[in-house]
């Protein structure tokens, strides 16, 4: 169970209890996540909002869920606040993921959960995407550039705008402008290869 609701500090506050967190003191989760869970539970909508009319956890499941995956990892770094975010983005879409391989198996090999890719990540090419083939598009990317994968996935999953991507990553604002015109493109050429053999 999450602890109560507190007063929300400042994104300062907040990235001190996250390195804090990061760096072993495991009351600084606790403190911070009253803080940071509707962020948590936005970052939940917005990848369940690409999820229409499908039988999904809702926000707080995953919001609880994500939670719980971070109370027992380990040796997580967190710079600041962008960054977490951006983990929890990358959390968020594994534990859906693995939510569409269990339904898959439960009905035997049918029912792929397909999510519609809006214009943000495939411009006028749009259409929906099975889940999973996003996923294994997605891995393919992080092997062939890991910088973009990071990029759509905090861009996209994480709903961080191109200056937060830059600050977690550590580049330039164009940089990001670039890695992320350049990965859409990728994994377009990707998505309809995977289709196109379904």
């Amino acid at each position: 169970m999450l602890p109560p609701i507190m007063t929300v500090r400042t994104p300062e506050d907040i990235s001190s209890l996250l390195v804090a967190w990061s760096r072993g003191n495991e009351t600084a989760l606790n403190d911070v996540m009253p803080m940071i869970y509707e962020d948590l539970r936005g970052i939940a909508r917005r990848q369940l909002r690409q999820s229409p009319g499908r039988v999904l956890p809702s926000s707080g499941t995953l919001a609880h869920e994500a939670y719980l995956k971070l109370v027992h990892t380990r040796g997580i770094r967190c710079q600041n606040r962008a960054h977490f975010f951006a983990l929890c983005a990358q959390m968020i879409r594994r534990i859906l993921v693995d939510h569409a391989r269990k339904q898959r198996c439960a009905k035997r090999g049918g029912g792929q959960m397909e999510i519609p890719l809006d214009e943000a990540l495939l411009g006028s090419k749009a259409h929906g995407i099975d889940l999973e083939l996003l996923d294994e598009a997605l891995t393919g990317l992080a092997k062939v550039d890991p910088r973009k994968s990071l990029v759509v996935e905090m861009r996209f999953f994480g709903g961080l705008s191109v200056e937060e991507t830059a600050e977690v990553l550590g580049i330039s604002e164009e940089t990001v402008t670039r890695d992320w015109r350049v990965a859409k493109t990728w994994l377009f050429r990707e998505l309809a290869g995977k289709n196109a053999r379904k």
